[in-house]
Formats: C-alpha cells, structure tokens, sequence
C-alpha cells in the first residue's frame, strides 16, 4: 500500500496540502539532502553557507535557527497529524526522510518527502507503546541528532533548536487539529497533547527533559479579553527579514512590565 492510499481522502488533502507531505520519489532534487548525510559536519556548513544568502540569514547561527524552525514544521506537523488525527504511525529515520530547503521570492516552498510505504498500525491495547514508539523516532531518532550538529557548527543555543520544534508542536494541536470536528479524533488528540506535554519521558526527546513541556509558558495578558504564550528564547527571525519583521510570540515583542 502506497502512503496516500493509506489515507482517507480528507486526511490527505490536509498531509499533503498545508502540512507538505509528499512521497519520497517527488522530492525536490536540487534542494534537498539526507538528515544523515548533515550529520557529517563539513557538509551541514556547505549547506547553510549556501542557504544563508537565499533566505537573507546573516549569520550561521540565524540560518540553522530558521532552517531548524522550517523542518520542525515538516516533520512534526506529517508525523503528529497522522498519529493524533489520522491514528496512523509514520515512523521516521534519518533515512528514510529528506530535509529539503526549497525557498523562493521569501517564502519557504520546501516539503516533508517520506518513504513511499503504509503506515504502521498497532494491536488493541498496544497504542501507548505504538505512540512512544512514533514520538522517539522523530524526536529521539531524527531531530535530536540534528539539532546537536547544528548548535556544534552554527553555535546557535540548542534551547532556541528545540523551542523552534516546541512551538510548532503547540501550534499544530492548538489550531490546526483544533480545526477538527469530529468528536472521538477530538478526544484522541487532547490526550496525546496532553501526554506529549505532561507524560512523554525525556528519552523519547534523546534529552535528559522533555522541550514541549519545559518551553510551555503561561499566556500574558496583553489587552482585555486577548493574551499571547510568548516564546522564552527568540528564533532570530526579524534578523533575516529587511524590515524587520516579528513572530507574533517573540519574546522581544512582550510587554516590559511582564518580562
């Protein structure tokens, strides 16, 4: 079975729509890489040399920063989506998915390629191990490795790395699986946010804490009726943006009075 039809059409149009999954055979060739070919150091810097001045990064450090950001986007948003959502386990390695780094006209254009093959499903009674299983190969498996080249090569803090992941984390169950009617995938995804967030062990994360949780600050009050959850480190992307411009939770953007 390929990786659509494992799908129901619906649950596609969104994998493959605002959440860029796509199977590996259509991946972009000419802007892509293995994650385990970054591994190896020399290579990791020939790409953000190169992608530095595409995306107007100044540095090193804001290119892995942004390039971090955009591929915590891709890879969680496919996996979660179709773990939460879908209740299908898209597991995750360093090779069996690419990091593409397509962006043109300021926009990042880049997808999330897969391994064209069917997801994996579980026994009755075996879904929190299948979860746990999910959850490590794509944090554990592909990210956490990543993120420590990067944060060696770039210098930038291993903390903003994986507060770049948490927020697309949050944002995806917050708002988009938010979007979802459907009472009992309702009820699913709650409780696998709530275990990402309260339960998930640090070794699933190859951390010795689990980021979704540590990074997960309160709301501030902002005006009445309105509050942000504003990031505890910035991602640098005002930095990379003439003029500047500001993700809405930027830490530099809350109130004085709150920080």
């Amino acid at each position: 079975m390929s990786l659509q039809a494992a799908f129901a059409p619906h649950d596609w149009a969104v994998l493959s729509g605002a959440l860029r999954l796509k199977p590996l055979a259509q991946r972009d060739r000419q802007r892509s890489r293995s994650p385990r070919a970054l591994l190896d150091e020399p290579a990791c810097l020939e790409l953000l040399d190169q992608l530095g001045p595409v995306i107007g990064s100044p540095t090193r450090a804001i290119t892995a920063s942004l390039l971090a950001k955009r591929f915590s986007f891709l890879a969680t948003g496919a996996c979660l989506y179709a773990m939460s959502v879908c209740d299908q386990g898209l597991l995750l390695s360093l090779d069996d998915c690419v990091l593409e780094y397509g962006h043109d006209d300021g926009v990042w254009t880049s997808s999330m390629p897969l391994a064209d093959r069917a997801p994996q499903g579980y026994a009755a009674g075996e879904r929190e191990a299948w979860r746990a299983a999910i959850v490590e190969s794509l944090f554990a498996g592909v990210l956490a490795p990543l993120w420590q080249v990067f944060n060696r090569v770039s210098g930038i803090s291993r903390r903003i790395l994986w507060e770049n992941t948490a927020v697309r984390v949050y944002s995806l169950y917050e708002k988009r699986m938010g979007k979802v009617d459907d009472p009992l995938v309702r009820l699913r995804h709650e409780a696998d946010f709530h275990w990402l967030l309260e339960e998930a062990e640090p070794r699933l994360f190859g951390l010795d804490y689990n980021p979704l949780r540590h990074f997960r600050r309160p709301p501030t009050p902002i005006e009445e009726g309105k509050s942000i959850r504003f990031r505890r480190t910035c991602c640098f992307y005002y930095e990379a943006t003439d003029p500047a411009e500001y993700c809405s939770t930027c830490p530099l953007l809350r109130p004085r009075k709150c920080r």
